[in-house]
């Protein structure tokens, strides 16, 4: 073999071993890339449930307590009755 095919092997060889392990590489990269996406999902999905968790109690104890006391939440007239009872209650906050 001639000098000239020589070096043309030896550098085809190199440039193909290079890809290769560079495309190794890039593979362990992205595997590693969507693990750590697929463990930022669970935590993700984790805290959304927490937060449900916390919203259906708090939405379970507003129900007991509007079932316990009268709560004007702003929207419409007020009946005539709970504006003597705000009334009183403002009253009674005065005298504190």
């Amino acid at each position: 073999m001639s000098r000239a095919a020589k070096l043309t092997l030896a550098g085809t060889s190199t440039g193909a071993l290079a890809i290769i392990v560079l495309v190794h590489y890039q593979q362990r990269a992205e595997k590693i890339a969507m693990h750590a996406g697929v463990i930022r999902d669970f935590e993700q999905q984790r805290v959304k449930k927490e937060r449900q968790a916390d919203f259906d109690m708090q939405r379970a104890l507003e129900e007991e307590y509007r079932k316990v006391q009268k709560v004007h939440d702003g929207e419409g007239p007020v009946e005539a009755g709970e504006a003597q009872e705000t009334g009183k209650q403002r009253s009674w906050w005065r005298l504190i």
